[in-house]
């Protein structure tokens, strides 16, 4: 169970990640769903860092927002990495991928069909042609 966070921590976390994650506007009584598709990912985020976790899954985290927040987010899944957080970053964008992955999971039809540790060789195509010549079925290539 939880215990109760004394309101003036709570205020001090909430500024605190206002700040880190560039939520606009700065306005910590300003409802989520009056926030702008990327800030409501950034303050989601915040929510779950405030657990200090070891370890943060995102799925689709980039998806929908405009190409500042999609920035920022990115940004912040590096810092995190660079910080010793464990992120699990899901994305059907895959320059995304190539970008912020150290190891990237491939999935095909929902199965894993790969593993590539990411490295200067690899590129967006290099996950397009693994998908199209590996079978499902057999893990290899058609």
């Amino acid at each position: 169970m939880f215990k109760p966070i004394p309101k003036k921590e709570a205020d001090e976390v909430v500024d605190k990640y206002i700040k880190e994650l560039n939520v606009r506007p700065a306005d910590p009584n300003r409802m989520i769903k009056n926030l702008s598709g990327g800030n409501q990912q950034k303050v989601l985020i915040a929510r779950w860092l405030a657990t200090n976790p070891t370890l943060l899954i995102l799925d689709g985290p980039t998806r929908g927002i405009d190409i500042g927040a999609k920035a920022e987010i990115q940004q912040v899944v590096i810092d995190l990495a660079a910080q010793g957080i464990g992120v699990v970053f899901i994305s059907s964008e895959l320059d995304e991928v190539v970008r912020l992955s150290d190891d990237i999971e491939v999935l095909k039809d929902r199965h894993k069909i790969a593993e590539i540790k990411n490295d200067d060789n690899v590129s967006q195509e290099t996950i397009v042609q693994t998908i199209a010549n590996t079978n499902i079925n057999t893990g290899k290539g058609e």
